[in-house]
Formats: structure tokens, C-alpha cells, sequence
């Protein structure tokens, strides 16, 4: 951005799965309450949500934390199971005939995905306990290749655990690094088997909420941190971290508050929660929210559509995460996104403060599409850098991740700095100039994410068919009228400034 231009503080909301507020490049870019006194157990400023200093957990309650939780599908499948689990299929209506061939075309699903996630967190456990057990009869912590290679066992799982080894210390990998890999894909599966496909699984308890009731408001805790904040610390680095301040890494956004709000845990976020995080975010000031999460399924994307509306109507951006199977989403479902469930005659069908991000890779030419990355010439609107970025972790640490959960971030922090530096755009107006901004050669041709033989025009892959660009973004921002209203304006440098600004609920 230009020197010379003035910047307004801006607030952005990272709704994810916990942001560790105390890390070291994070702390001095949080936001803080300003109608809140820390620790005293009262609702200060009368939001509903008690000591929320900065943010809040919509998956937590008096008792703990959400952790682990299952996915969409499982849930929808064990609500199933109360209606259709031991019905005469045969005696069912026209209309309840068809409710129940959805249900049992879920559940063969949830139960395959399960039964293959056992097996290969069998065959995962196998494979470490091999290597280890090699590592014992060579006699060394930390084998090498040429231990490898000298090494002779008539014990066949030995031989096999040799030759996994073997391949990967070619490629440069320690011995560390395997059992690391390995350890990742029994997490994994672990995490398939034992509670997303478990239909029986019961994760939400700890909240105490009434989850029959969508638009139930208060409920949850002040932990913004919870259980494992390795995502959102990672994502609200990317946007804020602090920037020349000679420690880890600089976010992309200066003059930048982060509001943490969690309500993803391990597993698929709950409609519910994600409509309140939504709510809540506009409801405290923040004009520019992250959503680096998704799911195949939804469960009751009314009550999200409305608290995206609530977004809209208050001039809020939301930027969101394309998804993570490199899937075309023009055919499959990836939920939350901008597509209203009812459409009225009237009333619009897309939300129009939605941007959804793609993933680039750091690769020229045909590579530049990162491989996991879901795609749509209908509904993905830009692709930003998402593999290999080097962002905060919690407790002071640092780290890379890959995702469209890293490239949303990267848009969010540009659409920022184009609302601190030119206030008077409205949130539409943010993301018509990040879209006729981007930047990409017009005959680029890239490999379809997860389809190495498929060489299509990189159009195919996204509406611009470009890559979001700051200094294109904001020299576009330089020349448009802004039409954001003096009112919602007001409120939004209020709220940045340290004013209580919460509204009425949506």
C-alpha cells in the first residue's frame, strides 16, 4: 500500500478451530474487548457471552472443550437411526420412502469409510511397530541408509519394514521423519475409525446446549484457544501477524485486530455454531471474517444463510476456504458457501460479500494449481498462495502448512489492507476489486487439481481465472468510488478503536 495513505484500524474475525492469543507475534495483534474487564466473571458488556476478551468458543462449555467430533454425514446418519433404524421399509410413504433410501445410502458410507478406516489404521500400527522393532535389531536410534542396505533378516516383517525405510531415506527422509509420517497416518485414520464414523460417538455433550435449537445464542466459553489451536494460530498469522517486529514472520495486513472465534473442532463444524460465530463477529465490529473450513454435508444451512444475510446487510466480507479434495465444487456440494437454500422472488440468490479461494502452488506452468485443491468456473472465485506457508503455531512456534485454508487467509489479509487504507469501501466493492485485480497469463494452461493428464486454461478453474494481487488490488481500490455507508462505517472504526458496539441479535 501506498506510504503516503493513511490506514484505519481493522478488525478480522478467524473463525477456526483456536487461536493461541498469547503467542508472540499474535499477542499484540488481538483484538480486545473493549466493553469487557478480563477475569471477572461477569458480562460486562452485556453480549451474552461472559468474559469474552477476545472472542469467543461456541464448542466449549463450564465442564471443557469439544476436541474430537464427527463428521456431517455420521450425524446425519445416527439422527437417521431414531426414525428408519428397525422399520418395515415396506410400509413407509411415498415421501418417507425417499427420506429412507437417503438414509441408507448415508449410512453405507459412513459405514465403509469407518471399515476402511480400521483397516488401514491396522495396517499403520503394523508398519510402525515393524520399524521400530527394525530400529531395535540393528541397534541404533536413528537408522541410516547404508544400515538399511547392509541389513539381512529372515523375519519378513523386518524385511518389509527394510524396504518402506529404504525408499524414504533415498528421497532424504531421517528415521524420525518416517515413524513421524507413519504416526500421522495412524492420527489419521485413528481419527476416522474411533469417533468422525462412529455414529455412537458423543462429543458435544460438554457444551450443554439445547442443539435441537439452531438459533440458540448463549452458550460456550471464553476459551478461545481450546484443545488444539494449530490451524487458527496458523491462519490468523498468515492475515496479522505482527510485522516489523524482527520475530518470526510478518502477516500480510498491518493495522490489523484479530477476534478469535471457535467452532471447529476435529471432525465437521456444526451449522449452528458456525451461524454464531458469524453473528458474533458482526455483531463486535469485525468487517472482514475467515472461514477456513468445510464440509460435504449441512445439516441446517437455513440458519447459516441468515446469519450470512446478517453479514451482508452490515457490510461485512466474508472470504472462505474452497476445500481440500480436489473436487470440482460446480458438481459436488462444499458447504458453508454463497448460495442461499430459499430463494425468494426478490431476494438475492448469491451472497455477494462471498469470495471463495482456490490454492496456488509455489510452481510455474502447469503445476501452479496446487494438486489438492477444489476448484469450480462457477463457484471459486480466485486462487491465492497455499502450499508451503510459513506461519505462527502455538506456543511460539513456527511451521508450513498446505491448504485452500492457508490461500483464504491470504485473500483475507489483502481484503484488510484494502478496507484499512480505503475505508470507504463497501464490502461488495472490496471484492469486486481483489476479483478484476487478479493476475494470470491469459493463455495459462494448468493440470486439473488431481488429474495430472487433464491440461485445461486456468479460466476453467475459477470465475477471474487469476490470482488475488495486493498492489493490482489496491491500485484498482485507488480509483473506485466507495459507497460504504457513513453509519456502518462509523461503527466499524468504533469497534476498531476500542468501543463496545455490539447490536441486537439477527
Amino acid at each position: 500500500m501506498c506510504c503516503r495513505k493513511k490506514s484505519e484500524t481493522v478488525v478480522v474475525a478467524v473463525i477456526d478451530g483456536g487461536v493461541d492469543w498469547q503467542h508472540e507475534d499474535l499477542k499484540d495483534v488481538m483484538w480486545n474487548n473493549p466493553g469487557e474487564i478480563p477475569g471477572n466473571n461477569i458480562d460486562d458488556d452485556k453480549n451474552g457471552y461472559v468474559d469474552d476478551v477476545h472472542g469467543w468458543n461456541f464448542i466449549g462449555g463450564k465442564n471443557g472443550n469439544v476436541g474430537k467430533d464427527q463428521l456431517e454425514i455420521t450425524r446425519l446418519v445416527a439422527n437417521y437411526n431414531k426414525k428408519f433404524k428397525n422399520v418395515d421399509a415396506t410400509k413407509l410413504s411415498g415421501k418417507e420412502k425417499k427420506e429412507y433410501d437417503r438414509y441408507k445410502e448415508l449410512e453405507e458410507t459412513v459405514n465403509k469409510q469407518q471399515s476402511e478406516a480400521a483397516a488401514s489404521l491396522q495396517l499403520y500400527r503394523g508398519i510402525l511397530e515393524s520399524v521400530v522393532a527394525l530400529e531395535k535389531e540393528i541397534g541404533k536410534g536413528e537408522v541410516t541408509l547404508d544400515d538399511i542396505e547392509n541389513f539381512k533378516s529372515d523375519d519378513p516383517k523386518l524385511t518389509r519394514a527394510a524396504q518402506v525405510m529404504k525408499g524414504m531415506l533415498a528421497e532424504g527422509a531421517t528415521s524420525k521423519e518416517i515413524k513421524d509420517q507413519i504416526q500421522g497416518g495412524i492420527d489419521y485414520f485413528s481419527a476416522q475409525a474411533e469417533f468422525q464414523y462412529d455414529v455412537n460417538f458423543d462429543g458435544r455433550s460438554v457444551v450443554g446446549d439445547n442443539y435441537a435449537n439452531s438459533y440458540e445464542r448463549n452458550y460456550g466459553n471464553n476459551d478461545v484457544k481450546g484443545p488444539d489451536a494449530s490451524h487458527g494460530t496458523h491462519v490468523a498469522g498468515i492475515i496479522a501477524a505482527s510485522r516489523g517486529n524482527s520475530v518470526g514472520m510478518d502477516g500480510i495486513a498491518n493495522n490489523v485486530k484479530i477476534m478469535a472465534i471457535r467452532c471447529v473442532p476435529d471432525g465437521d463444524e456444526r451449522d449452528k455454531d458456525v451461524a454464531n460465530a458469524i453473528i458474533y463477529a458482526v455483531d463486535n465490529g469485525a468487517t472482514v471474517i475467515n472461514m477456513s473450513f468445510g464440509k460435504g454435508y449441512s445439516w441446517d444451512k437455513e440458519v447459516v444463510d441468515k446469519a450470512v444475510k446478517y453479514a451482508m446487510k452490515n457490510d461485512v466480507l466474508l472470504v472462505h476456504a474452497a476445500g481440500n479434495s480436489h473436487q470440482n465444487n460446480d458438481e459436488t456440494d462444499n458447504f458453508p458457501n454463497d448460495k442461499f437454500q430459499k430463494k425468494g422472488l426478490f431476494s438475492p440468490k448469491k451472497a455477494k460479500n462471498w469470495i471463495e479461494v482456490g490454492a496456488l502452488s509455489w510452481q510455474n506452468g502447469e503445476d501452479m494449481a496446487a494438486t489438492f485443491s477444489n476448484y469450480g468456473k462457477e463457484n471459486v472465485d480466485l486462487f491465492a498462495p497455499g502450499v508451503d506457508i510459513y506461519s505462527t503455531t502455538p506456543e511460539g512456534n513456527y511451521a508450513r502448512f498446505d491448504g485452500t485454508s492457508m490461500a483464504s487467509p491470504v485473500v483475507a489479509g489483502v481484503a484488510a489492507a484494502i478496507r484499512s487504507y480505503y475505508p470507504d469501501l463497501s464490502a461488495e466493492q472490496v471484492k469486486d476489486v481483489l476479483m478484476s485485480s487478479t493476475t494470470m497469463s491469459a493463455n495459462a494452461k494448468v493440470k486439473v487439481p488431481g488429474d495430472d493428464e487433464n491440461i485445461v486454461p486456468f479460466t476453467n478453474l475459477c470465475i477471474t481465472g487469476g490470482v488475488a494481487n495486493a498492489y493490482e488490488a489496491a491500485k484498482k481500490a485507488e480509483k473506485v468510488k466507495g459507497k460504504r455507508k457513513k453509519a456502518i462505517r462509523e461503527r466499524a472504526a468504533a469497534a476498531a478503536n476500542g468501543k463496545s458496539v455490539v447490536k441486537g441479535r439477527a
